[in-house]
């Protein structure tokens, strides 16, 4: 049993004098192909949250597939796919069989001019059963066995093609972020969208927003509702922009909060976070947040982050049209700025 929470490769197993971190450099992509990349291993070991980590790098993930559809997912000739496609095949799949499995891919690999890998995930014994008890889920294979003998015939089918794994991944005490991490480290391509940053606007009358994972009180900032010809606008607008620009604490507050945001935003995507909710709040939430919120995110933008703001309690009437909005992003609504509505 490998060490907790590491991830070996074929190449790694071949020359022991590579370190982790060759090992796990982003792998090529095939000349001529796409990427695809098999998702197996022991049931309870982590599939489907790597294959949502995969889905999150921008690869088509499919979780059971026929074999005898895969083939047709991946298209030939000129319909070859070249987006990466993550399939998720185990013990469980229709016509699941070790050696079709590694026949399959590997003429796919050679006719198709696919960079094919396949990563195995595995856990000790003692924590797949723990997992089976915990979720009151029966073994998929040997239901009239215990489920330790289960286990251990599914370890025994499984044997060649986690010989044949180019990734191997023993998710025995690993976290679901480091799992992530680990995948993303050596599959992550480069259409790969990475974290988005949610910026919301709100008012506090209204209730903090559900998603929120940081939020920022800006009612210190001079009020523009108290202004008459600012009051009907909103922090869109150039006059109320200036208005709360020109308050003596703005520069510092803004300086402070891009400060404490730089060095957060590495470490929440270590975490494995696809998205980050940041919110900007004042009293009514027209004026004072609306403003932050589009300074915030423009920052963001410069920084090379992909950034979408969303304005939670300001009239749709009331919003420009722009290009700051991501509507399928977690927070985003179709009335938020920007984008077709």
């Amino acid at each position: 049993m490998m060490e907790e929470g590491s991830l070996s490769s074929a190449h790694d197993r071949a020359d022991p004098a590579n370190s982790r971190a060759e090992g796990a450099a982003t792998a090529p992509a095939a000349q001529n192909g796409g990427r695809l990349v098999v998702v197996t291993g022991m049931s309870g070991a982590g599939k489907t949250m790597a294959l949502k980590a995969f889905e999150d790098m921008g690869y088509e993930a499919v979780d059971n597939l026929p074999l005898v559809l895969l083939d047709g997912l991946v298209g030939s000739g000129e319909q070859v796919t070249r987006r990466p496609i993550a399939i998720g095949i185990d013990i469980r799949t229709r016509d699941f069989d070790v050696s079709r499995l590694l026949t399959t891919i590997n003429a796919l690999a050679d006719t198709r001019h696919l960079d094919v890998e396949v990563v195995f995930l595995d856990a000790d014994d003692e924590i797949l059963a723990r997992r089976y008890t915990e979720t009151r889920h029966r073994h998929p294979i040997g239901m009239d066995l215990p489920l330790p003998d289960g286990i251990a015939l599914e370890r025994r089918i499984l044997a060649p093609l986690r010989d044949r794994a180019d990734s191997v991944i023993d998710t025995t005490r690993l976290p679901v972020g480091d799992l992530k991490q680990m995948l993303e480290t050596r599959y992550a391509t480069a259409a790969s969208p990475g974290m988005c940053v949610v910026v919301t606007s709100f008012g506090f009358r209204n209730g903090l927003p559900r998603e929120a994972d940081l939020v920022f009180d800006v009612r210190f900032l001079r009020n523009p509702h108290y202004v008459p010809d600012l009051k009907p606008l909103t922090g869109c607008d150039a006059a109320v922009a200036e208005y709360v620009a020109a308050d003596p604490d703005y520069d510092s507050f803004f300086n402070g909060v891009t400060a404490l945001l730089g060095p957060l935003l590495p470490r929440y995507e270590v975490e494995g976070k696809s998205y980050l909710t940041v919110a900007i709040g004042c009293t009514g939430g027209r004026h004072r947040s609306v403003f932050v919120a589009e300074q915030l995110a423009a920052w963001l933008k410069a920084q090379g982050r992909r950034a979408t703001v969303c304005h939670r309690d300001t009239p749709a009437a009331t919003r420009p049209t722009g290009d700051t909005t991501d509507d399928d992003a977690p927070g985003a609504r179709q009335e938020t700025t920007g984008g077709p509505r």
